[in-house]
Order: structure tokens, then C-alpha cells, then sequence
């Protein structure tokens, strides 16, 4: 399945009938499984429905970190990204890409 950025954003948790979706570097998961910390009061709650590459890079939360944009990432933060992929690849299926 292909999902721009707005489509993408229809799965952030905000309604019970659709799953959540989370991406990293364009690949993304579907993290229902992890409803608690990514649905609606959950700790991760604002990378639900969008690619949350950077701020999992940065180990933020901060909403303007919240994107696909890896411009200006240290070789550090890049290493922190590829950790949380490989978390995610292990425990939440792929559904698709943002493109």
C-alpha cells in the first residue's frame, strides 16, 4: 500500500475502526499492537499517523521533530534511527510506504 502524508495521518489512533500506523524512513508499521503507547494519552501518541523518523533519531518528542526529514542528523542520531527500525521490523508489520 502507497500513503502520502495525508493519508498516512488517517491512522493515528483517532478512530477505532482503523489501525495505527506509524512509519520510519518511509517504510510503515502498523503498531496497533502497541495501541497503548501509540493510540490516543499514549506515551508515543504524537508519531501515530506520521513518519516519526526524525524525532526517533533525535529521541524526541517534540512536535516538530515528528517527521521524515533526516537532513542534518549526526552519524550518532543515524545509528539511534537504525536501532529503532530494526525494533520496529522485529515487532510490527510492514503494511506499506509513504511516498
Amino acid at each position: 500500500m502507497e500513503l502520502t502524508a495525508a493519508g498516512l495521518k488517517a491512522y493515528d489512533g483517532s478512530d477505532d475502526g482503523k489501525p495505527i500506523y506509524v512509519a520510519i524512513k518511509a517504510t510503515v508499521y502498523d503498531v496497533t499492537a502497541g495501541k497503548g503507547f501509540y493510540g490516543p494519552g499514549g506515551d508515543y501518541c504524537m508519531f501515530a499517523g506520521k513518519d516519526a523518523s526524525r524525532a526517533l533519531a533525535k529521541m524526541s518528542k517534540s512536535e516538530e521533530d515528528v517527521t521524515g526529514d533526516l537532513d542534518g542528523l549526526t552519524e550518532k542520531e543515524l545509528g539511534v534511527l537504525d536501532d529503532w527500525e530494526k525494533k520496529f521490523q522485529a515487532k510490527y508489520p510492514v503494511v506499506g510506504r509513504v511516498v
